[in-house]
């Protein structure tokens, strides 16, 4: 099998190391074989610390411990490799950089958030149709081992009660941050459908419903407590079942990459990515009624003409 040749943009959140420790270490326990990250460019946001504190590390340990070449633009990357891990954590700053690399006509996954807009989602759906790019962003959670074999065992939910920590960062707004984690759980479990969201908020905590077409109901508890758990509830005609994320023995990134790895080989993305626009319309919803404290319609044909 020829080793993908992977290229890494933006360099700063730990999912960089943990994806090169996964795909470069075949030692390493959960290795992902297949590729290997071999050129990054660092990038970074100036006016967000947690990008801006974290671009310098991150670039001396791939170049040190994993010998990944790094390159003065996002262009040197797409030229220089065979698929691309978007990794930049601010999501603000996805469209432009997808702009610039979709020339190449590489497979793209586009770490989350896909995008902090339905606007600017859309718009990158439209330019990966328009240059044939296979591309998926997703949270880790979703593919996360315990919630899986929940699935497994639930054929057909009609709910599901998610749950997770909630930390707000104010580049990423609202639910764009953190709470996208239990969203994308809510979605791995319920599928796209979704019409209306609302949000009963407070400083301690967020309590998120949607309600689905088909009378299927979500929810997802997002806290500013300390509580770090991930979890889920869901619910079937033959009862319900727990997927306790946070004791998954295989790391969620792991997972992830196993499913990223599978787009870069074969050009078929494992998600629809009709069903990541909808979760990023869904949380902009949910974004707006947080403020307001009224249901929000998604709304999504009348959006997805314009």
């Amino acid at each position: 099998m020829t080793l993908i040749e992977i290229g890494m943009i933006g360099l700063d959140t730990s999912h960089c190391t943990a994806f090169a420790r996964l795909l470069n270490d075949p030692a390493d326990e959960f290795h992902v074989p297949g590729g290997r990250v071999t050129v990054a460019y660092p990038g970074g946001s100036t006016d967000f610390e947690l990008s801006r504190s974290r671009v310098a590390g991150i670039t001396a340990e791939l170049k040190e411990h994993y010998g990944v070449r790094i390159v003065s633009s996002p262009e040197a990357v797409a030229e220089q490799s065979d698929a691309i891990l978007l990794t930049a954590v601010d999501g603000r700053l996805h469209p432009e950089l997808f702009r610039r690399i979709a020339p190449y006509k590489k497979p793209v996954f586009i770490d989350k958030p896909f995008a902090v807009s339905f606007r600017d989602a859309r718009e990158m759906v439209r330019i990966a149709e328009r240059h044939g790019i296979p591309l998926m962003s997703a949270s880790a959670l979703r593919y996360a081992e315990p919630l899986a074999e929940a699935l497994e065992s639930v054929k057909e939910p009609y709910g599901c009660d998610c749950f997770g920590p909630m930390a707000l960062e104010p580049t990423q707004p609202g639910l764009f941050w953190y709470g996208i984690h239990g969203v994308e759980m809510m979605y791995a479990a319920l599928g796209a459908g979704c019409v209306r969201v609302r949000v009963v908020s407070h400083p301690r905590q967020d309590v998120v419903v949607g309600e689905w077409e088909d009378g299927r109901i979500g929810t997802y508890r997002g806290n500013r407590e300390g509580n770090s758990a991930f979890g889920a509830l869901i619910h079937g005609k033959m009862g319900s079942v727990f997927a306790d994320v946070t004791r998954s023995r295989k790391p969620y990134y792991a997972a992830l990459l196993e499913q990223v790895m599978a787009m870069f080989r074969s050009g078929t993305p494992p998600l629809n990515v009709g069903e990541t626009l909808e979760i990023i319309r869904f949380i902009e919803a949910a974004n707006e009624s947080r403020t307001t404290g009224k249901a929000v319609e998604l709304d999504l044909t009348r959006r997805e003409g314009g």
